[in-house]
């Protein structure tokens, strides 16, 4: 057992904002809308700016992402919830299945709703004749923001916490054993939110990947599934599933490689478009 000298104390944070009657909201719900919302408003701004794209080349029309944003819940909801049962906790919902009805009480999967969000841009982009790639990079530069604020929210709800550590910022969580852990949330809202987004946002503004369909997407993907490994060697796998190999190898690795080498694959093959000469 790892005995520090001292241990950050947990943080008393109510995981429910707003409480009436049996209406319940909480943070973690709230960081998905606002994530979601985010994404909305930021695309938007991308597809604005102009110059971020190639001449004569628009992306697509800024009512057309309006028009999205329930497409994107529904995929983020669905896709994250399906591939938690599916990937995660199978045997638990098999035994009762109105449990999973219960979104309310957590379980979400990021490569769930990575999958349902994917199906859904696809299914949309179709429907209005966009090109998919753009569709993919608009959404992928402002994701990375709902990915921290959700992180955060699930060190506030004292879960997904890390291993045993004596580093001195570790953390007593309320339902972590009297040991200190790692806050590993924090490491994943740091990696796939912050600086994920940063580099999105050099890409775009600095760089011109937006004119590269695909590299801003690709980028998104291997950066998150770089991260969610980093961050695997800190946080305490699902005491129902436990490491895969080793005592190191997790769910969470095995499903964030292939991200890696699709996303580096995309980001590889986007090439930069030529300008479309203007219609006389």
């Amino acid at each position: 057992m790892i005995l520090p000298v001292a241990a950050l104390p947990f943080p008393q944070i109510d995981p429910v904002l707003i409480e009436i009657g049996p209406l319940a909201i909480r943070w973690y719900g709230l960081a998905y809308v606002v994530g979601i919302l985010f994404a909305w408003w930021y695309g938007k701004r991308l597809i604005a700016n102009q110059r971020l794209w190639t001449p004569g080349d628009p992306p697509m029309r800024p009512q057309d992402l309006d028009d999205f944003v329930v497409w994107a819940a529904a995929g983020v909801v669905l896709g994250g919830r399906i591939g938690y049962i599916l990937f995660y906790d199978f045997a638990r919902y098999l035994d009762n299945p109105l449990a999973i009805l219960a979104v309310w009480q957590g379980g979400m999967s990021f490569h769930g709703g990575f999958l349902g969000t994917t199906l859904a841009m696809i299914l949309f982009a179709r429907s209005r004749g966009i090109a998919t790639w753009r569709l993919f990079d608009v959404i992928s530069a402002g994701v990375p923001v709902g990915l921290g604020l959700v992180r955060v929210t699930n060190f506030v709800n004292s879960e997904l916490w890390g291993r045993t550590s004596d580093v001195p910022w570790a953390f007593v969580f309320p339902n972590g054993g009297p040991e200190p852990r790692h806050p590993s949330q924090l490491y994943e809202a740091a990696l796939e939110g912050l600086i994920l987004f940063f580099v999105l946002r050099v890409l775009t503004h600095r760089f011109g990947a937006l004119r590269a369909p695909g590299r801003v997407a690709g980028a998104f993907v291997a950066g998150y599934g770089i991260s969610r490994i980093i961050v695997e060697f800190f946080r305490e796998p699902d005491a129902h599933i436990g490491y895969l190999a080793g005592g190191w190898l997790t769910m969470g690795m095995v499903l964030s490689v292939p991200m890696v080498l699709i996303g580096l694959w995309v980001f590889a093959r986007a090439r930069p478009q030529a300008p479309r000469a203007e219609k006389a």
